[in-house]
């Protein structure tokens, strides 16, 4: 087994140029302390991206995702940046169905799809996002709902393609709430999630597949959850705004 372990943080819309250039220098600056067996990506918005890519190309330790694409490689589609375009700045990964992306602007499991296979056709790999709102936790079948979008939005990957994949459990009720799943629902959902891949592709693909906890993961919960033997890690939000208390989350990883 060799997953690596990671911690990516999702900026989102926030920041601006400046406070962008600093928040990715001192990440930088601090994790060199590190000993560098955490890999950590930043997802700043997309203005910022060629900057911090350019910041971190030279850096083994930090690399750079954008926060979404378009499925189409070019067009008539204002305001998009295709997965050629992503890569075409030798960007490293691309986060895709991210929970606020299918809440506020409707992307469906068809859409991500077409979004995946963009991105691996362009080479990037993919931070790909899972997760039940909470009635679907209330009800008690959240496997089965996040069942459906991997096998709605993944499932068509070969195994190749399916190695660029990092899948992020994101319960959508613990997003911006200050709710937190407890690390016993958390190893739940990603033993559940490991065990759909070794279903459906092999025992290697599964055994080495990262899987993060992306659900209000912050400096004092981060320890208890990356305890949990299925957790390779955090995605981020509102703690990766901050690099001190990012940085800790790193270090929870790390030890």
């Amino acid at each position: 087994m060799s997953r690596q372990l990671m911690v990516a943080g999702n900026w989102k819309m926030n920041k601006n140029l400046i406070e962008a250039f600093t928040l990715a220098s001192e990440v930088i600056s601090k994790a060199k302390k590190l000993s560098g067996a955490v890999e950590i990506v930043l997802a700043p918005p997309t203005p910022y991206l060629h900057t911090i890519n350019s910041m971190t190309k030279d850096l083994s330790y930090v690399k750079v995702a954008a926060q979404n694409c378009h499925f189409e490689q070019n067009g008539a589609f204002t305001g998009e940046v295709s997965a050629e375009m992503l890569n075409s700045m030798q960007l490293a990964y691309v986060i895709i169905g991210h929970s606020e992306r299918r809440k506020f602007f409707g992307e469906h499991n068809n859409i991500l799809s077409r979004k995946v296979s963009a991105a691996i056709n362009e080479g990037l790999k993919v931070i790909f996002c899972c997760g039940e709102p909470l009635d679907i936790r209330e009800a008690n079948t959240q496997q089965g709902f996040v069942q459906k979008q991997l096998e709605e939005s993944l499932f068509h990957l070969s195994v190749e393609q399916m190695e660029k994949v990092v899948l992020a459990y994101e319960p959508v009720w613990a997003i911006g709430t200050g709710k937190t799943a407890t690390p016993a629902q958390a190893q739940s959902m990603h033993y559940f999630l490991r065990n759909l891949i070794r279903a459906k592709y092999t025992d290697k693909l599964a055994d080495n597949c990262t899987i993060l906890y992306g659900g209000s993961c912050n400096p004092s919960n981060a320890a208890s959850l990356f305890e949990n033997v299925d957790v390779d890690g955090g995605l981020v939000g509102g703690a990766s705004l901050q690099s001190d208390k990012f940085i800790q989350i790193v270090n929870a990883l790390s030890n």
